[in-house]
């Protein structure tokens, strides 16, 4: 297993690399067979008004799945041992729900609701005027279950995928109010 430890307003010491690498090994050490490489990605905000400054994110790529956690803490040695934590218990429910194969009610609930509108159509789409950051991963088709896994793992707001009972792009995300939501493009071509 490939570690990667990258650092933003931080300098990468051998002490701090050491601590990583016992802190990571030890959380993935019981999931190697399915772990393919780990990236870890330390900050610290040059902000003072910012408490918690020292930031610790760890991105493993598992079996095509990847899992994502971060924790900030004053210490970046807490923050190290936060995530790694975190990491293990992501891991954790990963493994098991590939042998349990459990899907989550609240999904199924949210693709038997009907489509909601469009908007107005006289409306003109506003884009930004300059693209920060593009991102680019295969979308392998699966399904809305599988996107609700996916999500849990990566601690995003919301998960892109290629829905496999439609074959559209879909994206699936986390209400404000607990469950799931799921859009789906409509039948309208513009």
């Amino acid at each position: 297993m490939k570690i990667i430890i990258q650092g933003k307003n931080i300098e990468i010491t051998d002490a701090i690399r050491e601590y990583v690498d016992q802190k990571i090994e030890r959380a993935v050490n019981h999931f190697k067979s399915i772990t393919t490489a780990v990236d870890v990605n330390l900050s610290v905000a040059r902000n003072p008004r910012i408490i918690s400054s020292q930031s610790a994110e760890v991105t493993i790529y598992a079996n095509g799945a990847v899992i994502r956690a971060e924790e900030r803490s004053e210490s970046l040695y807490a923050s190290i041992d936060l995530v790694a934590d975190k990491i293990a218990r992501k891991l954790r429910k990963f493994k098991e729900r590939k042998t349990a194969k459990v899907a989550p009610k609240t999904a199924l609930a949210v693709t038997e609701q009907p489509p909601i509108p469009l908007p107005d159509q006289n409306r003109v789409p506003e884009l930004p005027a300059q693209v920060i950051r593009n991102k680019y991963f295969a979308m392998l088709p699966m399904t809305v279950e599988e996107a609700v896994e996916r999500l849990e793992m990566v601690d995003h707001d919301f998960f892109v995928f290629r829905n496999v009972a439609t074959d559209e792009i879909n994206v699936v995300y986390e209400r404000n109010h607990g469950g799931y939501g799921v859009i789906q493009p409509h039948g309208v071509k513009g």
